[in-house]
């Protein structure tokens, strides 16, 4: 919950054209459940892999289900601390989304057919990550993240090894993905 939570306030200094990213807040749900809101729903798969990857790289068999729903809710504001106390469309859409995941499933998508598949193409993608991969990985997944050089000054690693643990963890793929998504978005 730590790793999730402090996901959350990272990805709240995410920049977008001098507009940061507003998060409603981090919040625990039931006993291992927990839930964010975003203002930017092109950047929903982008944050599910960052979370992910955060997850993932403290620890390799570690990792969380996440349903996104994309949609009105009230309130996402960013002077909104304590999203369990929202509600609306979006997050009923993927509290039922998050009770029929099963198998193998980590991450999906309620509402949209061809966003889910990409979802679902990532989690597959990120179910291989090593401890290593995913901490390149969520090193590039910031917007504006800079070249592979910064990621390799922040991880201590030479912009080679970055540059290998990228690419065995499919980001090029995942990175074109996510500029088509959040360009159409």
């Amino acid at each position: 919950m730590n790793v999730l939570d402090a996901s959350c306030r990272d990805m709240s200094g995410w920049v977008e054209p001098d507009d940061a990213l507003a998060l409603t807040g981090f919040a625990r749900r039931g006993g291992d459940g927990w839930q964010i809101a975003i203002d930017r729903p092109k950047f929903c798969l982008r944050a599910a892999l960052f979370i992910q990857a955060q997850v993932r790289a403290n620890g390799e068999n570690d990792a969380t289900r996440i349903a996104v729903s994309v949609g009105e809710g009230d309130p996402i504001r960013a002077n909104v601390v304590a999203p369990n106390s929202a509600h609306g469309p979006a997050f009923e859409k993927s509290g039922r989304l998050l009770d029929k995941l099963g198998g193998k499933t980590r991450m999906a998508l309620s509402g949209s057919a061809t966003l889910d598949a990409a979802f679902r193409l990532a989690d597959h993608i990120s179910q291989g990550w090593t401890a290593a991969q995913a901490r390149a990985v969520s090193a590039m997944l910031p917007p504006g993240s800079g070249p592979r050089r910064i990621a390799a000054e922040d991880l201590g690693i030479s912009r080679q090894a970055v540059d290998q643990a990228l690419i065995a963890a499919g980001f090029p793929a995942l990175e074109t993905a996510l500029a088509l998504i959040e360009g159409e978005i």
